[in-house]
């Protein structure tokens, strides 16, 4: 028999026993947290995710409770190199282990090496897909490269002509070891 699942109220424990996969194609405005940091419209774009449940087996004997994310994204933000706007991709790709509950997952937070999140009848999945989202928000949204050149030198003639005018402010040393002062 085959159950189905909800992103919206997913069983974790359900999920992962049965190795179960979910997909979604949903449009960006559905996460709103997220639409806010958009420095342009949203309409017509849509965050891609895949999510993986697996129950594994570790050393002792003890199976654990595994979900792995994938999430791919396109945000209109400005870029800060060329300062155009444009369509800057977000990746996700994360696999979170569920412990018994919160109080867990903070005891054990520090010495574990994987994301630790508390198990949940009823999880939102939809809710950390846009957690993770905001997490991979770039600090400096840039382009690999920039779709223009971008001009690299000053265009202003006043500028170019005080930077010419200006003397050397170590010129004064020169004309001194000139004169025959002591080193």
């Amino acid at each position: 028999m085959s159950k189905d699942f909800s992103p919206d109220h997913l069983d974790v424990k359900a999920f992962a026993q049965a190795g179960a996969t979910l997909t979604g194609s949903d449009p960006l405005s559905r996460y709103t947290r997220l639409a806010q940091d958009a420095e342009g419209p949203v309409d017509g774009l849509q965050v891609d995710w895949s999510a993986e449940g697996e129950l594994r087996a570790e050393s002792g004997g003890a199976s654990h409770l595994w979900l792995h994310l994938t999430v791919e994204a396109g945000l209109p933000l400005t870029c800060q190199r060329c300062l155009q706007l444009d369509r800057m991709p977000l990746q996700v790709d994360r696999s979170f282990r569920f412990v018994a509950d919160e109080a867990t997952a903070e005891a054990l937070d520090d010495e574990a090496e994987e994301d630790l999140l508390a198990l949940s009848r009823d999880f939102d999945l939809r809710a950390l897909i846009e957690d993770e989202l905001l997490m991979a928000l770039p600090l400096v949204p840039r382009h690999e490269v920039c779709p223009q050149e971008l001009p690299m030198q000053s265009s202003d003639a006043d500028f170019e002509q005080a930077s010419e005018e200006k003397p050397n402010p170590f010129a004064v040393l020169q004309g001194l070891r000139k004169n025959g002062a002591p080193d």
